[in-house]
């Protein structure tokens, strides 16, 4: 009989932790028993796992005792107050926060590119940004034809990745608009029915947001490519679900459209969606809900002989968080 794992999920109830709970179900992954975690706002409630009803615990330093993985889904300042207990207790601490994302000792992983990064965790392993894994999903095969040098990117980021309430706001504004009345925004600084916003994030360096500055460091990291320069542009948009992202790549020398084609096909977690004449690329509809970054409108850049450029989308709330996160603690206990 294979070994059951006793499997923590902090901040259990956001809309991270409850996609965490249906994917562990989904990819049946070996759990001996489920231990969510949450505020005393949510604890003694009840949510459901493979059909019986499990109480939610109170997030505590005491929680984690006997616990073997914890996956992550709080903000930044939950995951560095529980992170000491979450290793005394000797468990992984498995982290979708940006907390411990750039520490040295802690892996930054996307099962798909740097798998053999899990092996040197110390306690923690670090999930990226939504749009990170997304993109480095997509173009990481390319980096093995030539190594990128450059990465040229601008994100169309769905409403749902600022948290449960950015759909509600959404409807309720496109509700409020459609009858003539108006509607204050909670979630957004602006309006974001018809309309875009380009910032997400405080403001970084340079004039970039935090948002930006994380491809930028993250990809170097999780393709181990120290030196590569990526400049980001990150925009809200009126979609609910999925990200998107138009990239351009530049390499140390030319690369044809049809070894990026076949490299992506190739690709583990990609899926090639690539026919301009018959009107097919990747779009937010067609892949949210499930685990594979659709990558098309490949096109040589013509700014330059050596660059490529495409277009990808994901479900930011799956492969971007949730998936991704569920994958690694896959690698912990392989």
């Amino acid at each position: 009989m294979s070994k059951l794992y006793t499997v923590a999920v902090l901040g259990a109830t956001g809309a991270v932790g409850q996609e965490m709970i249906k994917i562990l179900q989904e990819r049946n992954f070996p759990v001996g028993k489920l231990v969510p975690l949450a505020s005393a706002r949510s604890a003694g409630k009840t949510l459901k796992f493979k059909g019986e009803d499990v109480a939610i615990g109170l997030a505590c330093e005491e929680a984690f005792e006997g616990v073997d993985i914890v996956l992550g889904a709080a903000e930044n300042d939950i995951a560095e107050k529980f992170a000491p207990a979450i290793i005394k207790a000797g468990a992984v601490f498995v982290d979708n926060s940006s907390a411990f994302r750039m520490n040295p000792d802690v892996p930054l992983v996307v099962p798909e590119v740097n798998p053999e990064d899990v092996a040197w965790h110390k306690g923690i392993i670090s999930n990226p940004n939504c749009s990170t894994i997304i993109t480095v999903t997509a173009v990481n095969a390319l980096n093995k034809i030539s190594p990128i040098r450059t990465m040229t990117a601008s994100t169309y980021q769905a409403v749902s990745g600022a948290g449960a309430g950015g759909p509600i706001e959404l409807m309720n504004e496109v509700e409020a608009l459609s009858k003539g009345e108006t509607y204050e925004p909670k979630i957004f600084p602006y309006q974001i029915a018809f309309n875009l916003i380009p910032q997400i994030g405080g403001e970084k360096e340079s004039g970039y947001t935090s948002e930006e500055m994380k491809l930028h460091y993250e990809g170097r990291k999780i393709m181990h490519l120290p030196d590569l320069k990526v400049t980001c542009t990150c925009v809200r948009v009126p979609v609910v679900r999925s990200h998107s992202i138009s990239v351009s790549l530049h390499f140390d020398v030319p690369v044809s459209v049809e070894q990026v084609r076949q490299a992506i096909a190739n690709a583990p977690g990609c899926k090639l969606v690539d026919n301009l004449g018959a009107k097919e690329y990747p779009m937010p509809l067609d892949t949210s809900n499930q685990d594979i970054v659709f990558v098309g409108r490949i096109r040589p850049d013509l700014t330059d002989d050596c660059g490529i450029s495409l277009w990808c989308c994901g479900d930011q709330v799956r492969k971007g968080a949730a998936t991704n996160a569920i994958q690694i603690a896959e690698l912990l206990v392989k």
